[in-house]
């Protein structure tokens, strides 16, 4: 399965409508604040909180982490899909320069490669840059 990666669009060009899955991942990405990130899991388990709320608990769960990247890839043209990462902090392959630009526009902190680190990408520092969906922990330490 591949990465998530920045769609020109908001959706797939088939004409039909958006699923319902992707539209509330699409909705949870565009929560989460300038800055910080979620990565494919948490957008997952944010997503079943909010479906075992919603059903009390009855139903099997939508999707995970795959899902949560498909949904990304097909459909995350018109959110910041680059707040919506792997969890090792790596740079989504192929979009590195584009999401770096994104991510030094909005401070969201980096880990800038060592021993020389020529040529190599940073990588997201998830310790200070993920967002737990909590409401006022938008600013990061």
């Amino acid at each position: 399965m591949s990465e998530q990666s920045p769609a020109d669009d908001a959706h797939d060009g088939s004409g039909d409508a958006l699923p319902e899955y992707a539209e509330r991942v699409l909705e949870v990405a565009e929560l989460i604040p300038s800055g910080r990130v979620m990565t494919y899991g948490d957008v997952a388990e944010w997503l079943e909180d909010e479906r075992r709320e919603r059903t009390g608990g009855a139903g099997r769960p939508e999707g995970g982490p795959r899902q949560v990247g498909r949904a990304m890839a097909l459909y995350g043209g018109a959110v910041p899909w680059w707040r919506v990462v792997r969890a090792d902090g790596a740079l989504l392959p192929g979009h590195e320069r584009h999401a770096l630009d994104h991510y030094r526009a909005e401070g969201t902190p980096l880990k800038e490669p060592g021993g020389g680190g020529r040529g190599r990408m940073p990588r997201l520092d998830m310790r200070r840059a993920r967002w737990d969906g909590e409401a006022g922990t938008e600013g990061h330490t």
